[in-house]
């Protein structure tokens, strides 16, 4: 083979070699590089981290329930909330001390319990609101003698963007 033959053979060799050392391996190696990790859960921010948005923290007690003191209309009413409840229910005394009447009122609704059907009186409650969460316009019932407290239901859960538990506090949002 002439020696102009095999110095071509090597320039060109040379050039695809560096062609495939500049050009070919980085794009592969972006390719097949590894992703950057995906975030699947990350820790949830402190009360603080979330001030603009409608959220509200409600805290687990020791009786392993979420108790939560709510503005219902200008008064504060102490809940437990109850996600297996389909309404907001409200002792006796609390309509009461609301201003709702119950002694005036029809109860003649019926309400299924894990204790059996008992009658209510329904009423809308103007809002209730807890922290930054406000919700109008809320159905609920008074109970005559079947509730020792009343109960956060889904009528006012349902209204919700978004409830969790997490660590031992449920985060409501709206």
């Amino acid at each position: 083979m002439p020696a102009r033959s095999l110095f071509l053979v090597m320039l060109t060799a040379v050039a695809i070699a560096m062609m495939i050392a500049f050009v070919v391996a980085p794009k592969v190696q972006r390719d097949t590089a590894q992703p950057p990790p995906v975030t699947v859960a990350a820790a949830m921010p402190s009360p603080t981290a979330l001030a603009g948005e409608r959220a509200a923290f409600i805290d687990k007690e020791n009786d392993g329930h979420f108790w939560t003191n709510a503005d219902v209309s200008g008064t504060q009413v102490k809940f437990m909330v109850d996600t297996g409840a389909s309404i907001v229910a409200l002792t006796y005394f609390d309509a009461q001390r609301l201003g709702l009447k119950p002694e005036e009122r029809a109860f003649d609704s019926e309400i299924r319990t894990a204790g059996g059907v008992v009658l209510g009186a329904h009423v809308t409650l103007d809002s209730i609101r807890i922290g930054k969460v406000e919700i109008e316009n809320v159905n609920a019932v008074i109970l005559r003698t079947e509730l020792e407290q009343s109960l956060l239901g889904m009528t006012f859960l349902g209204e919700l963007h978004s409830y969790e538990v997490r660590q031992g506090q449920m985060i409501i949002r709206q």
